[in-house]
C-alpha cells in the first residue's frame, strides 16, 4: 500500500461506492449464471422436443450423419466434373446416376449448354427479375411511408402496414401458396421473391429517406414545387446510391432464396439439387453444390465491387 493511501484512508462515500460496485458485480454474475442455466434448460428441452416429434429417431440417427457425408464421396474424382459439363461417364450402366449427357440443352446440332449451367442461369434470372420488381415497387412506396415526405399519418401508417404484411412471411411460405395455385415452375418463385423483396426493400428505403438532408426539399417547397418534383429533384439524387446498394445486397439474398424455393418446385437449380440428393447421385450433387458455391461468390464479389463504385471507397473505409 502506498504512503498516500496510508495517510489518506478511503472516505465513507468512497467505501459506499465500492460496496455498491461489488453488489452490482455480484448481481450481474448471478444474472449471468441464471441466463446460462436457462439456455441449457431450453436447449435440452428443444432437443427432447425434436427427438419426440421425429418419432424418437433423432438421437438414433444422429450418429449416421457421417455416413451421409460418406455417401457423397464420388466413385471417381473426375465424376463431378463430368456431371457438371454433361460429359459421358465411363461408369455408365444405363441408369440415370451416370447418364450425364441426357440433360444437355442443344443450341445447335453440336453446341450445347450443360444442364446445370442452364439451370443456374435460370436461378439467377429469377433472382434478378424478382429483385428488380421489388426495387421498383419499394421505390414507389417508400416516399409514402417516410415521415419527412408524407405528413398524412393515415397514408403513412397504411403503407407501412402494407409493407409489413408483404415481408411477414418467408419467401418459401409465399412460394408454397403460389405453387398450390399456379403449379410448378419459376413463376411462383418470381411472385414469392417479388412480394417479400418489396416489403423488405420498402422498409430500408423509407428509413434512408427519413435520414436524408431536408434542405434541398425546403428550397423546392419555398419556390412552390409539387410533391413529385420535391421527391424527384430533392430526394432521389440523395438516396439513390443507398437504394442501389440495398438492391445489390437483396440480389445476393434472392439468389440463395431462389435456390431454396427451387427445391420445393419453384424451378431453377434447387429442384435438381433435391432430386440428386434424394436419388443418391453423389457426382451430380457435388457438381451442383460446386456450381452454386461459385455462383454465389461471383454474385457477392460483383455486387461488392459495384457498391464500392456507386457508394465510394471512402464510405467503406469509414465503416471498417
Amino acid at each position: 500500500m502506498s504512503d498516500t493511501a496510508l495517510r489518506h484512508p478511503p472516505s465513507e462515500t468512497a467505501s459506499m461506492i465500492e460496496q455498491h460496485w461489488h453488489e452490482l458485480a455480484s448481481r450481474r454474475r448471478g444474472q449471468t449464471l441464471l441466463a446460462l442455466f436457462l439456455v441449457v434448460v431450453f436447449t435440452a428441452g428443444s432437443m427432447w422436443f425434436a427427438n419426440e416429434t421425429n418419432s424418437g429417431k433423432f438421437w438414433e440417427r444422429l450418429p449416421f450423419l457421417a455416413d451421409f457425408v460418406g455417401h457423397l464421396v464420388p466413385r471417381d474424382p473426375w465424376e463431378p466434373g463430368r456431371a457438371l459439363l454433361d460429359l459421358p461417364s465411363p461408369y455408365y450402366d444405363g441408369s440415370q446416376k451416370y447418364d450425364y449427357p441426357e440433360g444437355r440443352f442443344y443450341v445447335t446440332q453440336t453446341l450445347y449448354v450443360p444442364e446445370y449451367v442452364e439451370k443456374i442461369v435460370e436461378t439467377v434470372n429469377i433472382a434478378i427479375f424478382s429483385t428488380g420488381v421489388g426495387f421498383c415497387l419499394g421505390f414507389a412506396l417508400c416516399f409514402l411511408a417516410a415521415k419527412n415526405m408524407m405528413p398524412n399519418a393515415y397514408v403513412r401508417g397504411a403503407v407501412r402496414r402494407f409493407m409489413e404484411i408483404l415481408r411477414a412471411f418467408p419467401e418459401v411460405v409465399i412460394a408454397g401458396f403460389c405453387l398450390a395455385i399456379l403449379s410448378l415452375g419459376p413463376v411462383p418463385a418470381i411472385i414469392a421473391l417479388s412480394v417479400h423483396t418489396t416489403g423488405a426493400l420498402g422498409k430500408m428505403f423509407f428509413e434512408v429517406v427519413e435520414n436524408a438532408d431536408m434542405r434541398p426539399d425546403e428550397g423546392l417547397r419555398a419556390v412552390g414545387a409539387t410533391w413529385l418534383e420535391r421527391v424527384w429533384f430533392a430526394m432521389v439524387p440523395q438516396v439513390m446510391p443507398n437504394f442501389v446498394s440495398y438492391f445489390l445486397l437483396r440480389l445476393e439474398i434472392n439468389v440463395r432464396a431462389s435456390t431454396i424455393i427451387g427445391a420445393v418446385g419453384g424451378g431453377g437449380i434447387g429442384e435438381l439439387l433435391r432430386l440428386s440428393i434424394g436419388q443418391g447421385h453423389p457426382a451430380k450433387t457435388l457438381a451442383i453444390v460446386f456450381l452454386l458455391f461459385c455462383t454465389i461468390i461471383a454474385v457477392d464479389q460483383f455486387s461488392a465491387w459495384l457498391r464500392r463504385k456507386l457508394v465510394g471507397e471512402q464510405s467503406f473505409r469509414a465503416v471498417a
